[in-house]
């Protein structure tokens, strides 16, 4: 006897991410859509959702938490801030690829992870993991003497910059040399700037056009430089990835904090 299909919810279901999501859970067979959330006052409340028979869009977000095994949530810090105060009360899953969080927001995210499984990843795409776990792995390798830049380049509609990925980079990269984050990044170079610091590590932002995502790490030494990109031409990979998260956080994990590297098993040792 088969096993019931992962009951999913999906917050911001009209947005970009949204309706990629609804495709992919519509045609997996072990998936059912059980709620899709819109803003509060949204003129598509209570209107069908398209392919999906009756079931209506929803602008409660409770409704996601009182329906789903799991939520996946792609919306703006402030939505997901409420998701995860009703995932830590309802004790639900919850999948979040919001980014432009603020500092304080670590600690909303570990609280409600006292409660509720949460993943939250600023990409969903496993390349982009696998980017994240090798730049670290090359960051630890060539030391200091090789200078550190993230060039980071979306479409135009993007509304953070730096991009969630390239942070989560720039984070990891940090990490990797024992280093704190906060007090190297630089974010803009402009006018008499003087020499370049050693241990800095830089952030370049393009933005145009309708590119899902790209993102290089530039490992500039003397007489040579090291490339690690990652290149994303389909806004479905993140889709199929934030699902995997789903699934493999519904398996019976207990309350915490995880991230993809414990989906794809990519954690060092």
């Amino acid at each position: 006897m088969s096993e019931p299909a992962l009951r999913i919810a999906v917050a911001g279901a009209r947005g970009r991410m949204g309706r990629a999501l609804i495709d992919e859970i519509v045609t997996a067979p072990d998936l059912r859509l059980a709620a899709a959330g819109v803003r509060p006052g949204d003129p598509e409340a209570g209107m069908p959702v398209e392919g999906v028979p009756g079931l209506s869009y929803t602008d409660a977000p409770e409704a996601l938490f009182e329906r789903a095994d799991v939520v996946v949530d792609f919306t703006l810090p402030a939505a997901s801030r409420r998701h995860l105060e009703l995932a830590a009360a309802q004790r639900t899953a919850i999948v979040i690829g919001t980014t432009g969080w603020q500092a304080d927001d670590e600690a909303r995210i570990a609280e409600s992870a006292r409660h509720a499984p949460v993943l939250v990843a600023a990409n969903f795409s496993l390349g982009v993991n696998l980017l994240i776990h090798l730049a670290a792995r090359a960051a630890r390798a060539l030391g200091e003497e090789f200078a550190v830049e993230i060039l980071d380049l979306h479409h135009g509609m993007k509304r953070d910059a730096p991009s969630g990925t390239a942070l989560a980079l720039g984070r990891a990269l940090a990490a990797a040399r024992g280093e704190d984050f906060e007090t190297l990044a630089r974010f803009a170079r402009t006018g008499e700037t003087g020499p370049r610091e050693s241990r800095e590590i830089g952030f370049g932002v393009l933005r145009g056009g309708d590119v899902a995502g790209e993102h290089t790490v530039f490992f500039l030494g003397t007489g040579e430089r090291l490339e690690l990109a990652h290149r994303a031409h389909d806004r479905r990979i993140f889709a199929r990835g934030a699902l995997s998260a789903a699934r493999w956080l519904a398996r019976n994990r207990p309350p915490g904090r995880y991230a993809m590297a414990d989906v794809l098993g990519l954690r060092d040792g």
